[in-house]
């Protein structure tokens, strides 16, 4: 995942606003969005890994499986709860390593 100067503003924004631990970890803080926009990416990386092919390539195309979406979860960790997309695979054989190795789903 390739941070893009406007989330990297934003960012440095929450964290020079942030005075409570609430800035950091609540619903909308710099923490909890690093977590999560992290989270996606590594989740968006394993799914290309899982079919063998990077996304909109045409080397995908007819192969039986593909990108089907996304799905909303929440996670639930020693922070609170961080809601994600989970993308999807048209077989339902994606199980993406990074969430059963740190969190709990909800």
């Amino acid at each position: 995942m390739e941070l893009t100067p406007e989330m990297i503003e934003q960012l440095r924004a929450d964290l020079n606003t942030a005075r409570t631990y609430n800035n950091l970890m609540g619903e909308n803080g710099a923490i909890k969005k690093i977590i999560k926009a992290s989270l996606e990416g590594m989740l968006d990386a394993e799914l290309t890994e899982h079919l063998g092919y990077n996304k909109y390539s045409p080397t995908g195309r007819n192969t039986g499986n593909s990108r089907y979406g996304k799905t909303p979860k929440t996670l639930k960790n020693d922070n609170g709860e961080i809601d994600i997309t989970v993308p999807r695979d048209r077989k339902g054989s994606f199980d993406p390593m990074i969430l059963s190795n740190l969190c709990h789903i909800i």
